[in-house]
């Protein structure tokens, strides 16, 4: 039995200031555990480096956060090229290091006060780093800040206002087809203006990582990436597997959701511009007032979780000013939950745009925040966080977990059931696209030579095999095979979405417990998350009852399921053109 902690206690965040490192900092405290290595003090040694890891990687965390608030900001931009610098020092000490307790004579005592499943993370990630990789490591951090920055900066003119990309998605799911249509356009002009600087600056990526690669003794960078990601019992072809399941048992089930709609919508088409609304009706949204969000998630959270914890944790991030959720010029898009392991607090970094993805993105960073919480009462940071393909598991689960309580979120409860239609309809149809990334960069990695047109035509390949219903129309930019431009994970963490996928399998099959079970399945849940990295993936899915995504029959329960749920059967006459 997991228990509960009811009284979180963060330190407000206006006044966490961790300590700066800089190379001469760094040597100085790694040169002092391996003196205590060389008099076989382990336990000392190794506490030492748990210390000084979360030091400063709290200060790195902290950096990474603040310059994604304000990108535009030059003393924030600064601080992030110094932490850049810093890290690919921090990394050469880590390595040497790690490499002396993972040889013999240490290994034996390292395992007795680490245990196995650390170790064999370290040893994943053994030769994933050398001292001759550093100028490429600096150069890929000082392009994925530029590809950050650009798309941060966008200014996109729409019906006489300016809007960003990360507020356009209020227009993207206008109920009004012709709204929809000219966001749309709006959008891919800013990427199509932007194109050959994107494509330049991929390219430069692409042969910057494939260096590295070489460099270190790895035939592709898709190798290097697997091992940077510390995935352990699987690869790419374990992933191909998993893509062809996809395929086999999703497409058909999204091609007979967008036929329902097509027929309810009375359309003769379904262009790229109506796949965001999801429900003829329009889509539900959160209440418009921030505050009277926050507080009416304060009441779904403690619904959630009669024992409070869940409740108080929540309240204790907002007092704490751990939450960052309004859109803004210069603000970077998306969503993200960083941890300051020397505290144990989580932050949440989110763009609110008014549209119900507010509430999707909310409780996945709620999910990430909680997970990371809970699994700082473990020994090592090492455990905070599970590998990343286990690690957003906790946040898509909460998306579902949830549900019951959603419609405190919601500007009209009433709406509840159309919410969790859209959101199943929205999760079940991120697989093909997510699959589509996936393949896409292993080709790209394995191909590195590919010219800027061979990318964009192989996506379009790809986009016809995953999404074969997907109809671009007039949008000349992603009709041509650019929609990859406006994905930041291909730019900045390649590889990493496939991890969304195995998760998103994982969820589902929560989500499934919880409605045969829900008190059940929420405690199976925290088990979970109080579990963080102890554990490799596959061990801590058969800890919870829970099948391995890569078993075929996984995705075919899933589609069966989402099928009764939705009631969506093979439709008579209506096809999608």
């Amino acid at each position: 039995m997991i228990r509960s902690r009811v009284s979180p206690e963060f330190p407000p965040f206006e006044h966490f200031s961790p300590e700066r490192p800089d190379d001469l900092s760094l040597q100085a405290a790694f040169q002092t555990l391996h003196d205590l290595l060389s008099k076989k003090d382990y336990e000392g040694a190794i506490r030492g480096y748990d210390r000084l890891r979360r030091s400063y990687e709290s200060w790195g965390a902290l950096t990474n956060l603040r310059f994604a608030q304000d990108t535009k900001s030059p003393e924030r931009q600064a601080e992030k090229a110094q932490l850049d610098r810093v890290a690919q020092s921090a990394a050469r000490h880590d390595m040497a290091f790690r490499q002396a307790l993972l040889e013999e004579p240490h290994r034996s005592a390292a395992e007795e006060v680490l245990g196995r499943h650390i170790l064999a993370l370290w040893a994943c990630e053994a030769g994933t780093f050398s001292a001759q990789i550093i100028p490429e490591l600096q150069e890929e951090a000082r392009l994925c800040n530029e590809y950050t920055a650009l798309l941060a900066g966008a200014e996109i003119s729409l019906f006489g206002q300016s809007v960003t990309l990360s507020t356009i998605p209020a227009y993207l799911e206008s109920s009004d087809r012709a709204v929809r249509h000219e966001a749309e356009q709006a959008r891919w002009s800013f990427f199509e203006e932007n194109g050959e600087r994107l494509d330049l600056l991929f390219d430069r990526l692409v042969k910057l990582r494939t260096t590295m690669a070489r460099k270190l003794g790895f035939n592709s960078y898709a190798e290097l990436a697997y091992r940077r990601l510390r995935r352990t019992g699987y690869g790419p072809e374990q992933a191909g597997l998993f893509r062809e399941h996809i395929r086999k048992h999703i497409n058909p089930l999204v091609t007979r959701i967008l036929q329902q709609r097509q027929r309810a919508m009375g359309w003769e088409s379904v262009w790229a511009w109506d796949e965001a609304l999801v429900d003829p009706q329009g889509n539900p949204l959160p209440p418009q007032d921030r505050q009277a969000l926050g507080e009416q998630a304060q009441a779904m959270f403690d619904r959630l979780d009669p024992s409070g914890e869940f409740g108080t944790f929540y309240k204790a991030l907002k007092s704490g000013g751990y939450m960052d959720l309004d859109s803004r010029a210069g603000k970077a898009a998306g969503g993200f939950c960083t941890v300051f392991a020397d505290t144990g607090a989580p932050f949440i970094f989110a763009n609110f745009n008014g549209t119900h993805n507010d509430l999707g993105i909310f409780t996945h960073e709620m999910g990430h925040a909680y997970q990371s919480w809970k699994a700082s009462e473990l020994a090592w940071i090492d455990q905070i966080w599970p590998t990343m393909d286990a690690a957003e598991i906790p946040s898509m689960a909460l998306e579902f977990l949830t549900w019951p309580y959603i419609g405190d979120l919601l500007a009209d409860p009433a709406e509840v059931d159309r919410y969790r239609r859209m959101h199943l309809i929205n999760a079940v149809s991120f697989f093909p696209y997510g699959a589509c990334i996936d393949h896409f960069e292993y080709d790209v990695y394995e191909n590195p030579d590919m010219t800027s047109a061979g990318r964009r035509a192989r996506w379009r390949d790809l986009e016809k095999s995953y999404m074969p219903w997907r109809q671009w129309g007039d949008l000349s930019h992603p009709a041509a095979g650019g929609r990859w431009h406006a994905q930041a994970h291909v730019f900045r963490m390649p590889f990493y979405y496939l991890n969304y996928g195995l998760a998103q399998c994982s969820a589902l099959q929560l989500w499934g417990c919880s409605r045969r079970d829900q008190a059940a399945a929420f405690e199976t849940y925290r088990h979970l998350c109080a579990s963080g990295g102890s554990k490799p993936m596959v061990d801590l899915l058969e800890e919870a009852n829970l099948a391995s995504p890569f078993e075929e029959t996984v995705l075919q329960v899933v589609a069966q399921d989402v099928s009764e749920y939705l009631s969506i059967s093979t439709p008579s006459g209506a096809s999608l053109p």
